[in-house]
This record gives structure tokens, sequence and C-alpha cells, in this order.
């Protein structure tokens, strides 16, 4: 049986969330930004909705280029939730679940879902399908999602970018080189901007210039990994299973310093509130933890990691507090470059009574 893949995207996630946060906001351009705390307008765009990105406004543009491109303009400049959008997106995750053979949360607002078996391999049902995912979407969380269907997770993901936002695409076998032979290059998942204008060097622009190039010469140019992954999307091939999200097995926070240091004072005061998260969070979830790790990201943006591993698994604050402050004492005696992110992870991670997955983290 020809397996049927769906992509779902949430349309501009953290955006749309915010616009049915605040009603007042949906006629509005809105920027979800991440700020680095340095300044009033450092750090980067997150995610706009459709109005702001109207005047250019994109995922990692700097804050201080996004207002200016919002010069004059009624808009507004949120910052990133993401306790609230980790939320709903999984009370969306759960939902679809139940719609799928296999399902895979391939990010915060994307799945795949192999539903071949779901719809007896029928094309009509998997529209029907796909439809009534979006509207259970948009009945339960008021929140709309764009859904491609394809013979595999490079189509799906393909189409579901073709007609948004809330928009359904099918691209049954027989339509797939109709549907990828006149997309530039860059449509396909996983090929960059770099990949994108060296292939522009070599007259490839479209999808189909891909069919004029000899395999061996893609191959020698770019590596045998990406070479035969542009063969194969050049044909619309792709092989890769819808896998269940794989059990958690560390957990991390990392946060930007106010100004870059080499206080070992300051750096374990700012430690504290990402063991206080993290804390909070293994108590919930009724985890235990062997091992304790710290991540240093410096002024030259090189990270640094150092960790312990426990003689025995355990979830104690004051265990966290105690390891932690000691990799900071040990690993800055021998740092001579300021630290400007800090980190804590705890890795190896155990239930304690065996009653819950640690695919529900």
């Amino acid at each position: 049986m020809q397996r049927i893949i769906l992509h779902l995207d949430l349309d501009y996630f953290f955006a749309q969330v915010e616009e049915k946060r605040n009603p007042n906001y949906k006629d509005k351009p809105i920027v979800v930004c991440i700020y680095s705390g340095r300044s009033e307008d450092s750090g980067a765009v997150s995610t706009s909705n459709y109005k702001a990105r109207k005047y250019g406004v994109k995922a990692g543009l700097p804050i201080a280029f996004a207002k200016k491109r919002l010069e004059g303009v009624e808009s507004l400049f949120i910052a990133a939730d993401h306790d609230h959008y980790k939320q709903i997106s999984e009370q969306i995750m759960s939902v679809l679940q139940s719609f799928a053979d296999v399902f895979e949360q391939a990010s915060i607002d994307e799945a795949y879902l192999e539903i071949t078996k779901k719809i007896h391999g029928d094309w009509n049902k998997a529209k029907e399908l796909a439809e009534q995912m979006s509207n259970q979407i948009y009945s339960i969380f008021d929140l709309t999602c764009s859904i491609g269907v394809g013979p595999n997770k490079l189509i799906a993901k393909m189409a579901s970018s073709f007609k948004k936002p809330n928009g359904v695409t099918i691209v049954k076998p027989e339509q797939v080189h109709d549907f990828i032979d006149n997309q530039p290059v860059e449509n396909i998942p996983g090929v960059g901007k770099k990949t994108a204008e060296l292939l522009e060097q070599h007259d490839v622009v479209k999808i189909s210039d891909l069919n004029h190039k000899s395999p061996v010469w893609l191959i020698e140019e770019f590596g045998k990994g990406t070479g035969q992954f542009l063969i194969n999307s050049s044909e619309g091939k792709d092989d890769s299973p819808v896998s269940p999200k794989e059990e958690v097995k560390q957990l991390s926070r990392i946060k930007t310093l106010k100004s870059n240091t080499l206080s070992l004072e300051e750096i374990q005061k700012e430690s504290q509130d990402l063991i206080d998260d993290l804390s909070q969070k293994i108590q919930e979830d009724g985890l235990n933890f062997s091992t304790i790790g710290i991540i240093a990201i410096d002024e030259n943006l090189k990270t640094s990691t150092r960790s312990k591993t426990l003689s025995h698994p355990a979830n104690d604050k004051e265990i966290l507090v105690k390891t932690v402050n000691a990799l900071w004492e040990e690993f800055l005696e021998k740092q001579t470059s300021e630290i400007r992110r800090i980190g804590v992870k705890i890795e190896k991670l155990q239930l304690m009574n065996g009653q819950r997955n640690l695919m529900e983290l």
C-alpha cells in the first residue's frame, strides 16, 4: 500500500497565539521577540504575523531593524512566552495523535502523521481527514494551520507551505513532478541559503534543473550526503519514516547575562534561576538525574561544557546547587574569555516511580 503522509504546520504560531490571547492585537502587525536583556532593543525576532511580514519583518531579524521597518506603523513588539506556547502546543499535539497511525512531533508548531492505515490508502479520505483536523484545531483552539499530504515526508512538508495560511494541499504520487519541478530549489526542506546560492551559480534555480546535473557532479560538489539528498529531492523521493518522539534524556536551561563577566559570584547567582526552574520541572514530573552539567558561551561565541556524574541518582535541589557551583568554580579558574551566556543541564533522567512515560515531558 502506498504510504500517505500528512504534515501539519501551525500558522505563524507564536504570533497567532498572541492574537487570540489579546483580540485587540489582531489587526495590527505583531512581532514576537527574543530579548537578550542587554538593552531595550537587543535580541532578534522569533516570529511575526502576516501584517508585519508585509513590512519585511521576519524571523531572525534584529529587533532594532524590525522597529525601523515598522516606524510610524502602529504595531506591537511582544516578548516570547515560551511556557504558554509550549502548553498550547502540547494540547494541540495530543489532539493530533488520535488521527495518526504513527505520530511524530517535529517542533513546537509542526508534526508528521502516517495516516496510510487510518484511511485505508484512500487519497480522497486523506483530504477529508486533513480538513477534519484543520476544523477541529480551529474549533477547539481558535488557531489555523496549513496541511500538506503526500507520498512521503518531503512532499508533505513542501505541500504544507503551498497554501499558507490555513490551506490544505494534496499531492498524489502521480502529481509529484508537476508539483515540485517549477519550485525554486530553496523550497526543498533542508536546502539553506548558501546551498541555494551555490546551485544558482551552476544554473540550478528550479528543482527540475537538478535533473540536468550529473549525480556524480552533485556528490563531488556537495558531498555524498547532501549530494544524494539533492538527487532524491529532485525526484520527489524520501524514504525516511514517521518516527515517534524519542524519550527525553536530558533537560537544560540557558540564559544570556546582562553583561559579559568572569565573576564567579555573579555567574553562580545567575545560575540559581536556571536551577530553580529545573528543580521545579523534575519535581513535577517525578524524575531523578545522575549527571549535572554547566554550559558556558563566551564573548567569542565559543561553547564549553563541564559535567559530573553522581554515584547515585538524585532529585535533590541542594545537590544540584552544590554541584553547579563547584563546576563553575573549577571552570572559571582557567577561563580567560568573558562569559556571555550560561546554562545548567541534567542528564540520565529516570522516573522515580516508573508509572509515567518520559515521552510525556
